[in-house]
């Protein structure tokens, strides 16, 4: 009855190629899970900024019947903060009482 089972032998190579290769995808997959996360914050980070800058114009006309004339008026007054490092903010003024055009771009130089 020996003759129907067979001893399995594992080879030593085998499972050491086996354990890497699972070793390499479950890097791989948080390393993909970690870009998307930082994607998603960069995202997030640039929303926030595009609130902070419209709420800061919108409380400026508020107060003074008129929107700014430039960014830097919203600094100084308005306590406007952000990384110019990280974020190129153009700003264009229309007119006194027609909401500013304002775009804000990623500079590349930080981008990960």
């Amino acid at each position: 009855m020996q003759r129907f089972i067979r001893e399995r032998k594992t080879s030593y190579l085998r499972n050491v190629i086996i354990s890497v290769l699972i070793f390499l995808l479950i890097f791989a997959g948080f390393g993909c899970g970690l870009t998307a996360m930082n994607k998603k914050m960069d995202q997030e980070e640039m929303q926030t900024l595009q609130n902070a800058i419209t709420r800061s114009v919108t409380t400026c006309y508020t107060l003074e019947g008129s929107y700014p004339q430039s960014l830097g008026y919203l600094k100084k007054h308005y306590g406007l903060h952000y990384d110019e490092n990280k974020y190129f903010v153009d700003y264009q003024p229309l007119g006194a009482n027609i909401m500013p055009d304002i775009t804000i771009i990623r500079k590349e130089a930080d981008h990960r």
